[in-house]
Order: structure tokens, then sequence, then C-alpha cells
């Protein structure tokens, strides 16, 4: 048994199998995504990030709405507990929201969005949180707050759908197969 085990033992030196088993992992590259200087700059959400964006406004709404609902219990919430969850909400810091590339595509990850298969480097902070809040209180103010209650009320996606897949929804789409033309681009960088 003991030059059996013996063999066996060398041929892993020699082969160089086991090594992550015992020692540290190969060591993997995951580039950063590479950001546009208007990713980077501006105080707007980029084009190509609305829609995820518009996704986990809705999802963090919902959420909200949803968790002070259960504090209330069969009651609905009246006018000034719904405009404090609203405004609890946009304000919220969204720091786990980030930005990740993979093959190429930009998309924004956190709570309520898809997540990746693949391993990336989620950029998070910077730009991102702020520009969260501020479309949230944008969708807030465009709609209403009783009309986003109201559309909540209607079941679980209704929100996502009254926000992001509306007419005027950032991920409309125009005909199928093809997102809906962009709009302007804003001159504020």
């Amino acid at each position: 048994m003991q030059p059996a085990l013996s063999a066996w033992l060398a041929l892993i030196l020699v082969t160089g199998m086991g090594a992550e088993v015992c020692g540290d992992p190969p060591a993997r590259s995951v580039p950063a995504p590479r950001l546009s200087p208007e990713e980077r700059l501006s105080p707007h959400m980029p084009q190509s990030l609305l829609c995820d964006a518009c996704h986990a406004i809705a999802f963090q709404i919902e959420e909200q709405l949803s968790r002070a609902e259960r504090k209330v219990g069969k009651k609905l919430l009246s006018e000034s507990d719904l405009v404090e969850v609203l405004e609890r909400t946009c304000s919220n810091s969204w720091e786990s929201y980030g930005v990740q590339e993979l093959d190429g595509e930009k998309r924004l990850v956190g709570p309520g969005l898809p997540t990746q298969g693949t391993m990336t480097v989620m950029v998070t902070g910077g730009p991102w949180p702020s520009r969260l809040s501020k479309m949230c209180h944008s969708y807030v103010g465009e709609q209403g707050e009783t009309e986003l209650y109201e559309t909540h009320r209607q079941g679980s996606g209704t929100l996502r759908d009254l926000l992001c897949h509306g007419d005027k929804g950032p991920c409309a789409r125009s005909k199928p197969g093809g997102l809906s033309p962009p709009k302007a681009l804003q001159n504020e960088l």
C-alpha cells in the first residue's frame, strides 16, 4: 500500500494535478466595464440603461408599498403614509445598484433585475444612486402617488407595466423586434 501511495503522490506532484485543491485558485482577470464620458459624468441615466433603471425603480416601489401594506393589515394606506413611503423609496440610497458589462453590453444590475450568469465586475456608487433617485422622483411626479398605488394594488407586475412598458415607457417597442427611436440627447455634460 505504501509504494502505491508514494507513486500516486509523485504523479500528482509531477503533473501538477490537484494544485487547485491545495493552493490558490488560478488567477482570472475580469475587466471593469468601460464607461463612456456620458455614462461616467452625466447627471442623467444613459439612454441604453433607461429600461433597466425603470425595472429597478418599479421593483423598489412595489417592495416598499407591499411592506407598508403588511404593516397596516387589510386597510389601504392613507395618503400621508403613501406619500411618505414613496418619498422614502425614491430617496433610498440605491447603493446596491450598479453597472456591469457582458459581451460588450452594459446592463444595470441589482435587486429586482436579472443577474448575469458569468463572472463580471460591477461598478456601484458614483452617479448611479443619484440617477436612480432622480428617475424615481420623476416617475412619482409624472404619474402621481394615487395612480401608482392604484396600479400597484392591481397585482404584481402592473406597476412595472405602467412605468416601463407603457406607450411612453423606456422599454416600449415601436415595432416588433426594435426599440423605439432614441429621444433627443440633452447637452448637459
